[in-house]
């Protein structure tokens, strides 16, 4: 079991009243509504952290080589993978 430690967390009453209402209607305690709702939080905003620091070394590799696809190669590729055709990544070109 992971090591635990209290956090304080301030909220207005309304979403108070919001967060302890649906925690009864899903037989939860008001606790594990928002150590839920901050972990999916937290698990969302690191995927788009990675997302957006991929982009960036694409933006830099790109930007140091000229190396790319087009729109249109780009699509023509998904739309053989969402086919079912297994097919390598293009070639990127200058």
């Amino acid at each position: 079991m992971a090591k635990t430690s209290t956090t304080s967390l301030k909220l207005d009453s309304k979403l108070k009243s919001r967060v302890q209402r649906l925690a009864r209607a899903r037989r939860r305690s008001a606790h594990w509504m928002m150590c839920e709702a901050v972990a999916q939080y937290v698990n969302r905003e690191e995927q788009r952290e990675q997302l957006r620091q991929d982009a960036l070394t694409a933006w830099n590799h790109y930007q140091a080589t000229g190396l790319h696809l087009s729109g249109r190669e780009a699509d023509e590729w998904l739309a053989q993978l969402e086919a079912g055709v297994d097919t390598g990544v293009p070639e990127c070109h200058e």
